[in-house]
């Protein structure tokens, strides 16, 4: 009997169903390589992950990616883990991620190198951003394992430099996967409860890369960064760089390298106070024997010629100067003489009374209007003639023009 016709909605929702109660891929690990990696607005990562002969697309959340510890690149081996999930509307499936691993030094070294190269475009490791170490510390934190070697290093050579710094331990785990949020909690705690703090201290002895990574987590990177006490970054050996390293306001090859960083060393002061002291004493004690010795050689006699040459050398000065002022402020007077003169004389040459003198008159209309022309004029009007020593009323009898 032939089964009765299904829509493609029905067959879809039945196949989700199906991958949905099937205990194997609704928890299943996959190994393979990232492709076609794709970081979506919403903050949901979307790529491809294949091997030699296949592929599947995969989704990570908004939310597990944030919580990831590495930063995802193109070739990256990984291990995914998390349930088949069918797109009903598209019919395509999907494996839909609760976690990743990276495993192998390779694929940790393009985690490193990505992330590394975005904190540096964002200016997380500006050397002019960096903080200085304070020469004279009061109080340390030393943010580490409480029961690593790296912390009771610290503290030896701390207390053997110098016993008059106050040490404080913070205890944070140094790796595995919830190492990096305390060790990022830690620095930002410190800053805000103890800001009275001079140098922060993080780091922790040598190990493989996986277990220093927690040091090369974007979230102790940015805890570092925005520390407003300066930070020594001390991380495995000599040849361990990390994250953190570059973050710090400076780097120190190990956990007791970072000790002699952050702490003077007294009894080395306190013999350089020594030292300056005794060599300030014995150039005092020069100073008085030699001011001693000028002091009995001092002939008074010879003294007071001397100062009375130099004063009358002074006075000589003195004159010269003066005489020089007295002649440049006369001449300066002369000079502004001669240019009020000039101008007294310029403005009695533009006075109109001046012109006037010599016959000249000038004619106003009842309101005071300057009359320049014959056509302005029209007979009866009424004018007035001014002249130097007064004026005259007349009455316009007839305008004769050219």
């Amino acid at each position: 009997m032939a089964i009765k016709p299904v829509s493609v909605s029905q067959l879809n929702g039945y196949i989700k169903r199906i991958l949905q109660t099937d205990p194997l891929l609704g928890n299943v690990s996959v190994v393979g390589e990232v492709s076609n990696l794709k970081y979506h607005g919403s903050g949901h990562v979307y790529f491809t992950l294949k091997d030699a002969n296949s592929k599947i697309s995969c989704f990570l959340p908004h939310d597990r990616a944030e919580a990831l510890r590495y930063e995802l690149s193109e070739g990256m081996e990984i291990t995914a883990s998390g349930y088949i999930y069918l797109y009903e509307r598209g019919g395509s499936y999907s494996l839909n991620i609760r976690d990743i691993e990276v495993a192998g030094l390779g694929n940790l070294a393009i985690a490193f190198e990505k992330l590394k190269s975005k904190l540096e475009a964002e200016g997380l490791f500006d050397p002019a951003k960096k903080k200085a170490i304070p020469s004279f510390p009061e109080k340390i934190a030393v943010v580490t394992s409480e029961t690593g070697a790296a912390v009771r290093d610290i503290l030896k050579i701390i207390k053997n430099r110098n016993d008059y710094v106050d040490v404080l331990i913070y205890p944070v785990l140094v790796q595995g996967p919830a190492a990096a949020g305390e060790i990022a909690a830690a620095i930002n705690h410190i800053n805000e409860k103890w800001p009275d703090t001079d140098t922060i201290i993080t780091g922790r002895g040598g190990g493989s890369m996986e277990e220093l990574w927690a040091f090369n987590e974007e979230i102790v990177a940015r805890a570092i960064y925005a520390s407003a006490i300066p930070v020594i970054s001390a991380v495995g050996h000599e040849t361990d760089f990390t994250i953190a390293d570059f973050a710090a306001d400076i780097r120190a090859e190990t956990p007791t390298a970072a000790a002699h960083m952050a702490v003077p060393d007294i009894n080395e002061l306190k013999e350089y106070i020594s030292t300056v002291m005794d060599r300030l004493s014995m150039g005092m004690d020069k100073y008085i024997q030699l001011k001693e010795m000028q002091l009995k050689n001092l002939d008074l006699e010879t003294f007071r010629k001397d100062l009375e040459s130099r004063i009358t050398m002074e006075q000589m000065r003195i004159d010269s100067m003066n005489a020089e002022n007295m002649t440049f402020m006369q001449n300066t007077l002369n000079a502004l003489s001669q240019k009020i003169e000039s101008c007294r004389e310029n403005l009695e040459a533009l006075d109109p009374t001046a012109i006037m003198k010599r016959g000249y008159s000038a004619v106003t209309d009842s309101n005071g209007t300057f009359i320049n022309t014959v056509k302005a004029l029209n007979p009866e009007d009424k004018l007035i003639i001014h002249m130097h020593d007064g004026n005259a009323a007349c009455t316009v009898d007839e305008v004769r023009g050219d």
